[in-house]
């Protein structure tokens, strides 16, 4: 049996006759590929430095230059390979979590399902803050002394992008935990659901082949939703300082060093514009694509 939130066919044909979804995939599809494909284009790398800092946009340097003469082209298209890698790695985190906890506490029901809504409500109450910095605290000197023994020490650098996704991806499965649990505890009263039993399906079987299917849908769209979430709790932490360090640059660490390069006197305002944009551009894609992805189940 189909329950309304499963994923039917004709799914794709009824989200692209939406104008909105087809512009969503058109722009996300630009994004990424031009951030994994057009840097080898480019005649600058987003790490070189030069003499000619704070240059205004030109024909050499489409998008200006920072304070160390570096392409911010080439620096927001490596903002957006490590963006759209935590947003996209740190959901995926996050779906399976909350995927997971909300199967089994809707499931299984009575004391389990107490618990794991309990620890779903002190995670709550814990500042997200407060919870990276503790990771990043325990994790960074073991994780940077780990990745010191791989290619002579040349994957450090990454340790604070791989708590990142871990620490987002732990933050934000909350959420889904509680609208999983909640579409299990409608679809388990369900007359397919009691047929599984009678025919002696083992829980395994009913939670991976008959629940799951089912909740496709929504665990879709809510995946195409926390993606951006993620961004943003990365971009807000880089912008703190708290997330991805030089020389790796995303675009809350761009919106950063744009925010420092304004003042009174002279504006370099390329700085902050082009990854602003940049981002606005890609979250406002995703919400849209979501949005239009929930319509075209809901038909």
């Amino acid at each position: 049996m189909k329950h309304p939130t499963a994923l039917r066919p004709g799914l794709l044909r009824r989200l692209l006759r939406r104008p909105s979804a087809r512009l969503s995939l058109l722009v996300l599809a630009g994004v990424f590929l031009g951030a994994i494909f057009l840097p080898f284009a480019l005649n600058y790398q987003s790490q070189t430095t030069s003499s000619d800092a704070f240059l205004a946009p030109n024909t050499n340097h489409l998008f200006g230059t920072d304070l160390n003469g570096r392409d911010v082209l080439a620096r927001t298209l490596q903002g957006a390979r490590i963006s759209l890698l935590v947003g996209c790695a740190g959901a995926l985190v996050s779906l399976g979590i909350g995927t997971s906890v909300g199967l089994l506490a809707g499931y299984i029901g009575g004391r389990v399902d107490a618990l794991l809504m309990r620890l779903v409500d002190v995670l709550y109450a814990v500042p997200r803050l407060i919870l990276i910095i503790l990771l990043e605290f325990l994790l960074d000197p073991w994780l940077q002394k780990s990745l010191a023994t791989v290619q002579d020490g040349r994957w450090v650098g990454y340790s604070k992008i791989a708590i990142l996704i871990v620490a987002l991806g732990c933050i934000e499965w909350l959420t889904m935990a509680r609208i999983i649990r909640g579409q299990v505890l409608s679809l388990k009263t369900l007359p397919f659901i009691d047929a599984a039993h009678a025919l002696g399906q083992s829980h395994f079987k009913i939670l991976t082949r008959h629940l799951l299917p089912n909740l496709a849908g929504v665990i879709v769209v809510y995946l195409t939703l926390t993606v951006p979430a993620v961004m943003l709790d990365e971009s807000f932490l880089s912008f703190l300082g708290l997330g991805v360090q030089a020389p790796q640059a995303s675009w809350g660490t761009l919106l950063s060093d744009g925010a420092q390069a304004l003042n009174p006197v002279r504006s370099h305002w390329w700085l902050l514009v082009f990854p602003a944009t940049a981002m606005s551009v890609t979250l406002i894609a995703l919400n849209f694509l979501g949005d239009a992805l929930r319509d075209a189940l809901a038909e």
